[in-house]
Protein backbone atom coordinates (compact mmCIF):
# COMPACT_ATOMS: atom_id res chain seq x y z
CA UNK A 1 0.00 0.00 0.00
CA UNK A 2 1.52 3.45 -1.10
CA UNK A 3 1.15 5.64 1.22
CA UNK A 4 2.61 8.55 -0.43
CA UNK A 5 2.52 8.61 -4.33
CA UNK A 6 4.02 11.51 -6.18
CA UNK A 7 2.68 12.57 -9.63
CA UNK A 8 5.16 15.14 -11.80
CA UNK A 9 2.24 17.47 -12.65
CA UNK A 10 2.64 19.66 -16.19
CA UNK A 11 -0.55 20.20 -16.80
CA UNK A 12 -0.51 18.46 -19.28
CA UNK A 13 -3.67 15.43 -20.53
CA UNK A 14 -1.07 13.10 -19.47
CA UNK A 15 -0.52 14.23 -16.46
CA UNK A 16 -4.04 15.03 -15.70
CA UNK A 17 -4.60 11.22 -16.60
CA UNK A 18 -1.95 10.45 -14.04
CA UNK A 19 -3.72 12.61 -11.14
CA UNK A 20 -6.84 10.74 -12.04
CA UNK A 21 -5.42 7.40 -11.86
CA UNK A 22 -3.88 8.39 -8.35
CA UNK A 23 -7.54 9.06 -7.20
CA UNK A 24 -8.69 5.43 -8.08
CA UNK A 25 -5.55 3.42 -7.45
CA UNK A 26 -4.41 4.98 -4.32
CA UNK A 27 -7.88 6.84 -2.69
CA UNK A 28 -5.91 6.87 1.00
CA UNK A 29 -2.65 8.19 0.04
CA UNK A 30 -1.48 11.52 -0.06
CA UNK A 31 -0.70 12.69 -3.29
CA UNK A 32 2.62 14.79 -3.63
CA UNK A 33 2.58 17.35 -6.73
CA UNK A 34 5.79 18.13 -8.56
CA UNK A 35 6.65 20.85 -10.70
CA UNK A 36 9.76 20.91 -12.54
CA UNK A 37 10.90 24.65 -13.52
CA UNK A 38 13.61 23.67 -16.10
CA UNK A 39 15.92 26.72 -16.94
CA UNK A 40 16.27 24.94 -19.90
CA UNK A 41 13.23 25.87 -21.52
CA UNK A 42 13.29 29.46 -20.50
CA UNK A 43 13.80 31.79 -23.60
CA UNK A 44 17.29 32.98 -22.85
CA UNK A 45 19.02 36.60 -24.52
CA UNK A 46 21.96 37.71 -25.19
CA UNK A 47 23.28 41.11 -24.13
CA UNK A 48 26.00 43.43 -25.66
CA UNK A 49 28.20 43.08 -22.36
CA UNK A 50 28.40 39.56 -22.30
CA UNK A 51 28.25 36.24 -24.45
CA UNK A 52 26.60 34.50 -21.80
CA UNK A 53 22.71 34.53 -22.55
CA UNK A 54 20.61 35.83 -19.70
CA UNK A 55 17.20 34.19 -19.29
CA UNK A 56 14.43 37.06 -18.85
CA UNK A 57 13.59 38.87 -15.62
CA UNK A 58 10.73 37.45 -13.54
CA UNK A 59 10.70 34.37 -15.49
CA UNK A 60 11.02 31.81 -12.43
CA UNK A 61 8.23 33.56 -11.13
CA UNK A 62 6.10 33.51 -14.34
CA UNK A 63 6.78 29.30 -13.80
CA UNK A 64 5.88 29.59 -9.81
CA UNK A 65 2.34 31.66 -11.02
CA UNK A 66 2.04 28.86 -13.63
CA UNK A 67 2.77 25.92 -11.24
CA UNK A 68 0.35 27.62 -8.21
CA UNK A 69 -2.48 27.73 -11.02
CA UNK A 70 -2.30 24.18 -11.73
CA UNK A 71 -2.04 23.09 -8.43
CA UNK A 72 -5.19 24.46 -7.63
CA UNK A 73 -7.15 22.96 -10.24
CA UNK A 74 -6.06 19.43 -8.75
CA UNK A 75 -6.30 20.11 -5.41
CA UNK A 76 -10.13 20.96 -6.27
CA UNK A 77 -10.80 17.67 -7.84
CA UNK A 78 -8.48 15.80 -5.04
CA UNK A 79 -10.78 17.26 -2.39
CA UNK A 80 -14.16 15.92 -4.08
CA UNK A 81 -12.18 12.51 -3.29
CA UNK A 82 -11.37 13.17 -0.06
CA UNK A 83 -7.71 13.25 -0.99
CA UNK A 84 -4.82 15.13 0.65
CA UNK A 85 -2.37 16.94 -1.74
CA UNK A 86 1.36 18.52 -1.39
CA UNK A 87 2.89 20.90 -3.37
CA UNK A 88 6.29 20.64 -4.21
CA UNK A 89 8.08 22.91 -6.62
CA UNK A 90 11.68 22.17 -7.47
CA UNK A 91 14.03 23.60 -10.31
CA UNK A 92 15.84 21.12 -12.20
CA UNK A 93 16.20 18.85 -14.71
CA UNK A 94 12.90 16.88 -15.26
CA UNK A 95 13.64 13.63 -14.68
CA UNK A 96 16.47 14.08 -12.56
CA UNK A 97 14.22 16.27 -10.51
CA UNK A 98 11.56 13.55 -10.24
CA UNK A 99 13.73 10.50 -9.46
CA UNK A 100 15.38 12.94 -6.28
CA UNK A 101 12.25 14.15 -5.45
CA UNK A 102 11.46 10.33 -5.16
CA UNK A 103 14.41 9.48 -3.25
CA UNK A 104 14.22 12.58 -1.13
CA UNK A 105 10.14 12.88 0.27
CA UNK A 106 9.98 9.13 1.54
CA UNK A 107 7.69 8.71 -1.86
CA UNK A 108 6.18 4.96 -1.89
CA UNK A 109 5.51 4.95 -5.81
CA UNK A 110 5.85 7.38 -9.23
CA UNK A 111 2.62 7.99 -11.55
CA UNK A 112 3.73 10.25 -14.40
CA UNK A 113 2.22 11.26 -17.84
CA UNK A 114 3.98 9.99 -20.95
CA UNK A 115 3.92 12.40 -23.64
CA UNK A 116 4.19 9.74 -26.23
CA UNK A 117 7.10 10.26 -28.32
CA UNK A 118 7.80 7.68 -30.69
CA UNK A 119 10.71 7.03 -33.44
CA UNK A 120 13.36 9.50 -33.97
CA UNK A 121 11.89 12.48 -31.75
CA UNK A 122 12.10 9.89 -28.75
CA UNK A 123 15.88 8.79 -29.38
CA UNK A 124 16.42 12.22 -30.23
CA UNK A 125 15.35 13.72 -26.94
CA UNK A 126 14.70 10.68 -24.53
CA UNK A 127 12.04 10.34 -22.98
CA UNK A 128 11.46 11.50 -19.39
CA UNK A 129 9.33 8.77 -18.21
CA UNK A 130 11.96 6.31 -19.57
CA UNK A 131 14.65 7.71 -17.35
CA UNK A 132 12.61 7.76 -14.57
CA UNK A 133 11.81 4.36 -15.04
CA UNK A 134 15.46 3.39 -14.86
CA UNK A 135 16.17 4.88 -12.17
CA UNK A 136 13.46 5.55 -9.58
CA UNK A 137 14.13 3.64 -6.46
CA UNK A 138 10.53 3.50 -6.13
CA UNK A 139 7.63 1.47 -8.51
CA UNK A 140 6.64 3.80 -11.01
CA UNK A 141 3.41 3.94 -13.67
CA UNK A 142 3.38 5.64 -16.71
CA UNK A 143 -0.18 6.67 -18.03
CA UNK A 144 -0.80 7.38 -21.42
Amino acid sequence: MADRVLVPFDGSEQADAAVDLTFEEFPEATLVLLYVVDPAEASYSYSAESALPTAPEGWYEQEQDRAEERFGDVEERASEHGVTVERTVEVGRPAQTIVEVAEEADIDHVVMGSHGREGVSRILLGSVAETVMRRSPVPVTVVR
